[in-house]
C-alpha cells in the first residue's frame, strides 16, 4: 500500500458519517461541560462556539 492510497484511506475515514456522529457527541460533551462551568451565563455564545467548530470540521 503506498503513500497515496493511505491519503485516500485517511480522507474517507474523515469524512465518514462515523466520524461526523464521534466528533458531535464530543463538541456537544464539552458544551455541556462548558455550559454547567459556567452556570448557564454564557450559554449562547458557546452553542455558537460549539456549532462553528463544528462546521469547521464538517468542512474538513
Amino acid at each position: 500500500m503506498g503513500l497515496d492510497d493511505l491519503s485516500k484511506k485517511a480522507s474517507e475515514a474523515l469524512g465518514s458519517d462515523k466520524t461526523e456522529e464521534l466528533s458531535d457527541k464530543a463538541l456537544d460533551t464539552a458544551a455541556d461541560a462548558a455550559k454547567k462551568a459556567t452556570g448557564g451565563k454564557f450559554d449562547d455564545k458557546i452553542d455558537s462556539a460549539r456549532d462553528a467548530i463544528d462546521g469547521k470540521l464538517g468542512n474538513a
